[in-house]
């Protein structure tokens, strides 16, 4: 299992299509299980880079490995957008 800490700062790259989705920037954790549920990635800018996009909150079934920098996920194309 990874730390919260370890994840932070990673680029995600979605298998489906190799585009760059981002880096997480935060994570969801069950309390109760005390694991890791979702890894965040804040959205992209919706109009000439102003204002936030919607954040992508990626369940961790999505991801397929975890490397040094990079994250891979099996990300459906239509939704990162």
């Amino acid at each position: 299992m990874y730390r919260a800490g370890e994840l932070r700062q990673k680029e995600v790259i979605n298998l489906r299509d190799a585009s760059r989705m981002g880096f997480v920037s935060d994570v969801e954790v069950s309390l109760e299980a005390g694991a890791i549920e979702a890894v965040i990635v804040p959205g992209k800018s919706r109009f000439f880079n102003f204002g936030p996009g919607k954040d992508l909150v990626i369940p961790w079934e999505k991801i397929r490995q975890i490397g040094e920098e990079i994250i891979l996920v099996d990300w459906p194309v239509d939704e990162e957008k």
